[in-house]
Order: structure tokens, then sequence, then C-alpha cells
């Protein structure tokens, strides 16, 4: 049975029923997720993220999407392209617009073939379909933090991986337990970290997403604002009609931690959890003053909660190579791109070849960083 496709302008031209029939319940890839972008106005054409998603069907049925943009610009991708930007530029050609399959502002690995089951004929024809697209002035295709890399094989984008750290729950009982098979200088860190937070008179509190109300977006949008305003010149990708809608729509997945100093909040922490995952993803400062709050609220705290309620890993955000010091482990995340103008699709081969020498290299000495005793 031949395959037929469309681009669409908008995720709100699919059912939510139909899309989400094909994520595998993952709060990221979800309907809920990224019609909030859209409805929110955090993705438009007008900020460089136009919706352009791949809806591929057989029969007039929809079997697979592929959430997909048109980018104007490499700002919120997290996976950096900065260099071959420049280089188009140095040419004086374009790099944009490119096409990028993923969720925006979201350095998440998860489902980017939204299908109950991808075989190698439909992986095939989505390859053929993106080569065919990019003949509409686009510089080059790129599919990021995907799951579903184990299925590109045999295509001819150009594989590229990086580094993230994840916590691994390995049958705790409480914080206590993950605290002993840490190394004694590690251990006393933590240890310290968490009683600085203790002695500045802070008090930590969780809430559901069904218990956010009016007040707690409040505090939690100023918040993510502020941090983003000091760190970034700007005041986030992210809109707070964006966040009321989350938290609304995906209640269920929402906890939000704050840190309060008598009555009032002045740190936050926002998490989601999905299947057997916990993301911490939005940390923001109101009082920026406190010692070690912030590893308190990003770190120690989802570590609680994840063994809590019997949460696998925690993935705690991109980056932070800090983070192996506190017991959080590297993991492998893949990304596939291609671009169109051969010369430098030769350039992007041998690039990604020798960065993926020099990450190999970097995550076995971030495997002997780490604190277990065992290491």
């Amino acid at each position: 049975m031949t395959y037929q496709h469309d681009f669409v302008d908008s995720i709100l031209n699919i059912s939510e029923q139909t899309w989400d029939s094909l994520t595998n319940e993952h709060v990221f890839s979800g309907y809920a997720w990224l019609s909030a972008l859209e409805k929110s106005g955090c993705v438009n054409k007008q900020t460089g993220w136009q919706p352009q998603h791949l809806v591929i069907k057989q029969s007039d049925h929809i079997v697979a999407i592929l959430p997909g943009f048109i980018k104007n610009h490499s700002y919120g991708e997290y996976v950096f392209d900065w260099a071959f930007a420049e280089a188009y530029e140095r040419y004086g050609l374009d790099y944009y617009p490119k096409w990028l399959c993923g969720v925006p502002f979201t350095p998440v690995q998860g489902p980017r073939i939204l299908c109950k089951h991808i075989t190698p004929e439909l992986i095939s024809y989505i390859e053929a379909t993106l080569l065919e697209f990019g003949e509409n002035g686009l510089s080059g295709i790129h599919l990021n933090f995907l799951s579903e890399h184990a299925n590109f094989g045999n295509t001819t984008l150009i594989p590229r991986r990086n580094v993230q750290f994840h916590w691994q729950n390995k049958d705790y009982q409480n914080f206590n337990d993950f605290l002993s098979v840490l190394n004694a200088r590690k251990r006393k860190m933590i240890t310290k970290e968490r009683l600085k937070v203790q002695q500045q008179n802070l008090s930590i509190h969780w809430f559901s997403g069904d218990e956010v109300d009016d007040a707690l977006l409040d505090a939690f949008y100023l918040s993510y604002r502020l941090t983003y305003l000091k760190r970034s010149g700007h005041n986030g990708y992210l809109n707070r009609e964006f966040f009321a809608l989350i938290i609304k729509n995906l209640s269920y997945a929402v906890r939000l931690c704050c840190a309060f100093k008598d009555d009032d909040i002045v740190a936050t922490s926002l998490y989601f959890v999905s299947g057997d995952t916990l993301y911490g993803r939005y940390w923001g400062a109101i009082e920026s003053q406190y010692d070690s709050l912030h590893f308190e609220l990003c770190y120690y705290q989802g570590i609680e909660l994840a063994i809590k309620e019997g949460i696998t890993t925690f993935d705690a955000g991109a980056q932070g190579e800090h983070k192996l010091a506190r017991g959080f482990e590297p993991v492998w995340r893949h990304s596939y791109h291609t671009l169109f103008r051969p010369e430098f699709r030769i350039a992007l081969q041998d690039y990604c070849e020798r960065e993926a020498q020099a990450l190999q290299l970097y995550f076995t000495e971030c495997e002997a960083k780490l604190p277990f005793k065992h290491q």
C-alpha cells in the first residue's frame, strides 16, 4: 500500500485524537504541548518557528506525523549549528530557512516520528519526502532529539550525537539511600549544600498541577522571566499564556516546586512527569541571593520526588557537567541532518565524524568522574 503526504501549517488542522493516538503518550510530543505553543503565539512565522508538520497517509488515513517547523534562526533548538550558519554567510549563501523536526525550546529526546509501527519502508518514504521538500529553497533538514534513531541505520541522513546527564533511580528507598552509594567526598558536599538551604530559613513545597492557581502561576512566571532576563537579556521564549494552557491541559503531568522565605516565594522549578521519566524544565529565582538553592530545587528535590513516585529516570535539562558530582550519569542524545548543497553536506559529514570522536572521549571522561563508590 502506497503512502501519500501533506505538509500542514498548524497542528490545529489535525484532530487531537488523531495526533495523540500516535504519540505513545509522551508529554512533549503530544497535542496539548504543541498546540499550546501555537495558541499562545510562542511558535509562528514571526517568532521564527513556522509550523510545517509532515503528515503521512495510507488510503487517506493518517499513519504517521513528524512535528516540523520552518526555521529562520537557530535559537531554541539545543543542537547547535551556528558554525554552519556562519559558513553559509561567509560564502554569501542563505542558511535560513531550514526545516527542523523537533519540539521547540525542549532539549528532550522523544518520539519524532509519531507512528504506531515504524517500518523500513516508512523511513525510506520519509527520507525521500524530506529531500524533495528541500527543493523549496531550504538549506537543509534536521531531526533533533529523536528516540527513533535506531530506525535510521540505512538512511543517507548524517547522524549526530550529544551528551546529557540523567539521574537513574536504582531502587532507592529515600534520599539517604541514594547518598549511601556515593563516595564520602561527594556525599559530604551534597549534605553541606542541602544544609545551607535549611540554615537560610527557606521552606520547600511541592504543588501538583491542579493545585497551581493564578498566584502560583504568577510567581513561577515572574521567576522564569527574571532569570532569563539576567542570563540572556530577554524575557524567555515562552509566555504566561503558554504555561497557563499547559497547567490546565496537562495538570496530571505538572509538578511545581517552590522555595518560600516566610510567606513569599523566592524561587521555583517546574517539572513534568511523562512515563517513567521526570523532566526538570524551568528554573527561576525572584531573589537570587540564596546559597545552593538552585541545586536544591533543580536536583535534590527532583531526586527525592523521583524516589517517592518510583520514577526511573530524572532528566534535569541539557548540558551541565556539574551534574556528574551530584550523581547524574552521561547519556547519548541523537539527531539526524542533511544539507542540500553537496559541498556543505561533505563538510557536515566530516564535522560530525570528528565531533563524534571527541565526544566519545568526553563521554568516557565523564564516566570516570562519576561519584559512586564502585567507580
